[in-house]
């Protein structure tokens, strides 16, 4: 994706979203493939690694054995901007440039297939103690045969690709009549958008 500077997230702002944000798109494009394989899915960073698990039928699998290498693409916290917004004082509403403000973070890595069921079941406690390690839940080891289901995926991540497109190409004055209008409307994403804008704002400081 294209990543103008005054877009480019900082790893803090990326972990933080995906942290928020632990569903996305895992693509993979195997060898000599007229399209790559894309399967939704959830999963859990850890340091420099992620973790997660499909249905063993799933198709990527021949994908990853035929090329290692895959993308994991997550993307939201978005906001539609009208044109009118996009001006201030005295200004012509009329030439103001729409756009989207947007979220997204791409993880390129080299993938691992697990199979061994004590492997799985490894991973699937570190997913489980990421997504609701307050409950009480049987040991995924308990579960035997069922293991044989599902298997397992560590990604290790070689390059992050992170954007944060909310304004930050135009002055201060501009992004925080933005963010005014973001408030009033109240809409879908609205108010998330508001905020990374004004934490961009305040980290450009």
């Amino acid at each position: 994706m294209l990543i103008r500077s005054a877009d480019r997230g900082s790893e803090v702002e990326w972990r933080a979203f995906l942290a928020a944000h632990a569903f996305g798109q895992l693509v993979a494009g195997g060898r000599d493939r007229d399209l790559p394989v894309v399967v939704p899915t959830q999963f859990v960073v850890n340091d420099d690694e992620i973790v997660l698990h499909l249905a063993r039928p799933n198709p990527i699998w021949d994908a990853v054995e035929e090329n290692d290498q895959v993308v994991l693409s997550v993307a939201g916290d978005w906001a539609y901007i009208p044109s009118a917004w996009k001006v201030i004082g005295d200004e012509d509403p009329r030439a103001g440039i729409p756009t989207t403000y947007y979220a997204a973070v791409q993880i390129v890595g080299t993938a691992r297939i697990v199979d061994d069921p004590d492997h799985v079941a490894a991973l699937l406690r570190e997913q489980l103690a990421d997504v609701q390690p307050e409950v009480d839940v049987l040991d995924p080891i308990d579960h035997g045969a069922k293991l044989g289901a599902i298997r397992g995926l560590r990604i290790s991540i070689r390059e992050v690709r992170s954007k944060f497109k909310y304004g930050g190409n135009v002055d201060a004055e501009h992004r925080l009549a933005v963010a005014d209008r973001l408030a009033e409307r109240d809409g879908p994403g609205d108010a998330v958008a508001r905020r990374h804008l004004l934490d961009r704002m305040e980290g450009d400081q």
